[in-house]
């Protein structure tokens, strides 16, 4: 089984620590993970509104997908969690702008989340060849 890395392309690579890629190519498959409100030039989380972190996060994973040449109507299925489930209705206003036609499968719960952050989302890609 052959595995490609696909880096967010701001990614600055004095900050890749972490035990993970940002998302990991294996056949027609991208998984992508778990990502957030965090600016990737200077690696530090951005942390707002419920909106606001969900509307970075979100483009933060479309940066991701384009970088392995998908779109976010390449999305099967994702898995979302919320520091606050009781935030789910703002939270879900924001990500159903992101997607059009048949919407991913989808988790959200309620979570505890690093660093004050309210939302993390990660998600299974099918890539066209």
């Amino acid at each position: 089984m052959e595995k490609r890395k696909i880096n967010h392309p701001q990614r600055n690579p004095q900050f890749e620590t972490g035990a993970y890629s940002d998302g990991v190519v294996v056949g027609d498959l991208l998984f992508v993970s778990g990502q957030a409100s965090v600016d990737f030039a200077t690696s530090k989380f951005i942390l707002g509104t419920i909106e606001e972190e969900t509307e970075r996060t979100l483009q933060n994973i479309k940066a991701i997908l384009e970088a392995a040449g998908a779109t976010m109507n390449d999305v099967v299925k994702c898995t979302v969690h919320l520091a606050d489930i009781n935030e789910f209705d703002r939270y879900n206003k924001v990500y159903a702008t992101f997607f059009s036609g048949i919407r991913p499968a989808r988790t959200t719960v309620q979570s505890v989340l690093a660093e004050g952050l309210k939302v993390e989302i990660d998600c299974i890609v099918k890539l066209l060849r």
